[in-house]
């Protein structure tokens, strides 16, 4: 029999539950109500996530929130964004639509005449100028309405990609063991990488990124593990690395943990449907200093691409080459 010591926190509409065993935990994976829990530092599961370290008392961090899902709305934000990224589709859009109201009506009209031509015999001679005109609006009312169409369907997909990026940018990042923040708090201070996928893959791409580790961070990189298996990632850190700057650094790079997993595995699995990818497939996700979508793809993420394309966020060149952070 184990026991635990724990306090509540109360921070907005969400709650914190920290617990504390005076014997160690066990870092095997188990299940409880959907909800997955484990350790090492790791917040992998629904809205739980356990903190642990060699030598040290195990803590167990758990979460709720009453926050409705914010992946089905559009919100507010992606719809000025988008106004402001295309400040003229409403103007032409309102064109397209007077230009159809415009032939349209001169298609009624050329209807009634010819209507009228073919009902009278004297009139012959007008048909074929009748059905000029009649040919000309019905084309201009095609043109027109394919314009508004195709505008539409860019605006309602441009809306679309900029509400999933608010609603990544509302997801929440364990920093360490007191502090939660959104993933906005990270713009213009790190270019985040999330790399989701089941645990092999995540102790993988751990493994490469180790030669980087000084280049991605020089380029304000940072990496955000999902675990979408269950099933617990290898990222060993040495004991002996930790008061060495090469193990502080390797641990910078890999700190960030997802909270409330459930709205994480939403936005990713939404991801994945968009772009035709199986839901069994591991991907990586990079986003840009702004916070917008940069690049993603399947497998593991290219870091020496990241290295040799992105600029670093220190030196002369900081902020001026902030838009320009290549595609992957």
């Amino acid at each position: 029999m184990a026991f635990a010591f724990g306090s509540i926190t109360l921070h907005s509409n969400t709650f914190y539950l920290t617990l504390t065993t005076p014997t160690p935990i066990s870092l095997n994976l188990f299940r409880t109500n959907n909800v997955i829990l484990f350790g090492r530092g790791f917040s992998y599961g629904h809205s739980m996530s356990c903190s642990h370290q060699r030598g040290s008392i195990p803590t167990i961090v758990c979460s709720s929130s009453n926050k409705p899902s914010p992946s089905s709305q559009i919100s507010s934000t992606a719809k000025i964004r988008s106004e402001v990224l295309s400040p003229f589709r409403s103007v032409r859009m309102f064109f397209y639509i007077a230009f159809i109201a415009s032939a349209g009506l001169g298609g009624l009209i050329a209807t009634t005449q010819l209507i009228g031509a073919l009902a009278n015999s004297s009139r012959a001679s007008e048909i074929p100028d009748t059905l000029k005109n009649l040919g000309i609006d019905f084309g201009a009312v095609s043109l027109f309405a394919f314009l508004y169409f195709q505008e539409n369907k860019s605006k309602n997909a441009q809306v679309a990609r900029l509400s999933r990026e608010e609603n990544l940018s509302n997801l929440k990042l364990r920093v360490d063991k007191k502090r939660i923040i959104p993933v906005s708090s990270f713009r213009g201070i790190a270019r985040l990488v999330i790399c989701a996928g089941p645990a092999s893959y995540v102790t993988e791409s751990f493994k490469l990124s180790e030669p980087l580790t000084e280049s991605l961070l020089d380029r304000g990189v940072l990496v955000v593990p999902f675990v979408t298996d269950g099933n617990l990632p290898t990222l060993e850190f040495e004991e002996s690395e930790e008061l060495k700057p090469p193990g502080a650094r390797r641990k910078r790079l890999w700190q960030l943990a997802p909270v409330f997993i459930s709205e994480w595995s939403e936005w990713i699995d939404q991801q994945k449907k968009m772009a035709g990818v199986s839901s069994e497939s591991p991907v990586y996700l990079s986003l840009r200093l702004d916070g917008r979508v940069r690049g993603s793809g399947v497998g593991y993420p290219p870091w020496n691409a990241l290295v040799a394309q992105l600029p670093p966020v220190k030196g002369m060149w900081t902020g001026l080459l902030d838009g320009f952070d290549g595609r992957v």
